[in-house]
């Protein structure tokens, strides 16, 4: 695209080093017989910021969840690259999730006092210093004495951002961080990661159900098609950066738009068509 250039994408990380994440064939099949997700093949470069873009139960809060090991694979591999040590992933999750009884600066040392804090301080005092940085660093200073009850919600939503910070992971996290806010505050915040993106350049994951929101973050974009979800298209995002409300306004950013919604809208229909095909021939051989 013109005055674009180019996004680290995991093929240009591929010829010097292995991924950070590798998926293969990842499947998940819950209890009930429900299939969430089927065939996952991805890899994920150091320092990516990779959107997994999908509709309201395509199985993206679920991937997510088993890359962090919060959730078994039924079938297929996950293989995390990290150094080992603790706090090297950090993880937002679509609620604050704080602890009402706790102030802001509490909430944020969590992750040190559950031992996640792995040589990112020296001792309590270190501790603490990464929790006032990692509180300025989400434009927070000054609130350190706040409840979460004293907070808006998009305050709050940066309240977690920090507690994910904290210990400086090499992979984060974030489930759908922004859906629950307005409008104002979600595009200021999609502003706020970007930057400390660009400061520490952790690898993201990121999951949305946003077209505009997945185009504006990332480098790169992997579409899922409906239930159970599969990979239906991997799109690099070769937008110019940094980048800022001039970029929401270019031609580029439309065009980009424009067409990782086509091909969400396919692979949605495409989805469908299979659903229908496999509903109506199950009714058809009953009938037989």
């Amino acid at each position: 695209m013109p005055g674009a250039s180019p996004a680290k994408g995991s093929s240009e990380v591929a010829a010097s080093e292995a991924p950070i994440l590798e998926l293969r064939g990842v499947e998940k099949r819950f209890g009930s017989g429900l299939v969430a997700l089927a065939g996952i093949d991805l890899d994920v470069a150091q320092g990516e910021f990779l959107s997994l873009l999908g509709p309201s139960g395509c199985g993206k809060s679920t991937l997510l969840r088993i890359v962090a090991g919060l959730a078994a694979a039924s079938a297929g591999s996950c293989r995390l690259r990290l150094d080992g040590a603790p706090g090297r992933i950090g993880f937002v999750f679509q609620d604050p999730t704080l602890m009402p009884w706790s102030t802001v600066a509490g909430n944020v040392m969590l992750p040190f006092r559950l031992g996640a804090g792995g040589g990112a301080g020296s001792g309590a005092a270190g501790a603490r210093e990464r929790v006032r940085a990692a509180i300025a660093a989400v434009g927070l200073a000054g609130f350190e004495e706040a409840y979460p009850h004293q907070l808006s919600g998009g305050m709050r939503m940066r309240v977690s951002i920090a507690r994910a910070l904290v210990t400086d992971p090499a992979l984060l996290l974030l489930d759908e961080p922004f859906a629950a806010l307005d409008e104002i505050t979600r595009l200021q915040l999609n502003d706020d990661l970007l930057r400390l993106w660009e400061e520490r350049r952790p690898t993201v994951l990121f999951v949305t159900h946003s077209v505009f929101e997945s185009v504006y973050l990332s480098t790169r974009i992997a579409v899922l098609s409906g239930r159970p979800g599969r990979i239906a298209a991997d799109l690099p995002v070769a937008l110019a950066r940094p980048r800022s409300r001039a970029t929401r306004m270019s031609p580029d950013y439309a065009a980009l738009c424009e067409r990782v919604s086509a091909t969400l809208a396919e692979a949605m229909a495409g989805a469908m068509g299979g659903a229908m095909a496999g509903a109506m021939g199950g009714a058809m051989g009953g009938a037989a």
